[in-house]
């Protein structure tokens, strides 16, 4: 039976072992002192309280190629998620297998989202027919969306929305390449530091009594 210690899972973490300790209590895992916590029963107890111990059927609406990589992602399914259908408004589309799953059209939205008892929906649509899928969506009974759509949903309360925008995940990253190219040259002598420099930037914007100017949201 493999164990696993808290000092081990707060080395993986990056975080402190008695903290961890504490967290994994309050799931009802106190594990065994000297041994450690039995790694499958841990599993089971963070992937109840993550709601992954059960089936929850999935529908993506927008079957282009952003939508069909999501009906094709393995990784569903081991985290207790399935596809339960793929929906496209266009007609071309419909009844052709998608990752062995036939594409329905959006005039049966409803309809499958009775059907397949689904609460969350993935919407890969472009961004001007993401709100009009959307409130399809909520009307239906959904009430959890993921949004690939570049553009922000608005829901009513009670439904809750993640977005992913990988334009922000890469210009988060373009960031950190940025301020790792300024720290290398400050250490090479070339340019100072990155913070050294916008500090100098926005004193040189500042107006007379030191107050920064008024700028227009963009």
């Amino acid at each position: 039976m493999p164990t696993v210690s808290s000092e081990e899972l707060a080395a993986a973490a990056g975080v402190n072992s008695a903290k961890l300790r504490k967290d994994f209590s309050y799931l009802g895992s106190y594990g065994t002192r000297g041994v450690g916590y039995d790694v499958e029963y841990l599993v089971y107890q963070i992937s109840r309280e993550l709601g992954l111990t059960q089936d929850w059927p999935v529908v993506i609406v927008g079957i282009g190629n952003l939508g069909a990589a999501l009906a094709n992602y393995g990784g569903f399914a081991s985290r207790g998620f399935r596809v339960a259908a793929l929906i496209d408004a266009d007609p071309a589309m419909a009844g052709k297998p998608v990752a062995g799953i036939p594409v329905q059209h959006t005039d049966d939205l409803e309809r499958i989202i009775q059907d397949n008892g689904v609460s969350i929906g993935v919407i890969a649509t472009p961004a001007g027919a993401a709100q009009p899928v959307c409130d399809r969506l909520v009307a239906a009974g959904v009430t959890s969306i993921l949004n690939f759509a570049p553009t922000v949903l608005n829901v009513p309360e009670g439904v809750d929305v993640r977005k992913v925008d990988l334009s922000i995940e890469l210009q988060i990253l373009a960031f950190h390449e940025q301020r790792k190219a300024g720290e290398e040259a400050a250490a090479d002598g070339a340019l100072p530091p990155a913070g050294a420099a916008a500090r100098k930037a926005a004193q040189a914007d500042q107006g007379p009594d030191g107050a920064a100017p008024a700028v227009m949201p963009a």
